[in-house]
């Protein structure tokens, strides 16, 4: 997803798409341990998924306080 996408979301929408984020990662650590995983390039990508809502959420904070 871009950031424009999480800066779409309401605050309770990007809270949950965070929540989403963090179990899909849970899994996808668990498939490769278990050496299920084909691609390791989605642990990656989720990360930085995770990263960009977590800074949206953060602005939309700051703007906030304001």
């Amino acid at each position: 997803m871009t950031a424009s996408e999480f800066t779409a979301m309401n605050s309770k929408e990007l809270t949950q798409k965070i929540a989403d984020l963090k179990s899909e990662l849970f899994n996808l650590r668990f498939k490769l341990a278990t050496g299920q995983l084909e691609n390791t390039m989605q642990i990656s990508q989720v990360k930085h998924d995770i990263a960009r809502a977590l800074t949206v959420q953060a602005q939309a904070g700051n703007k906030a306080a304001r």
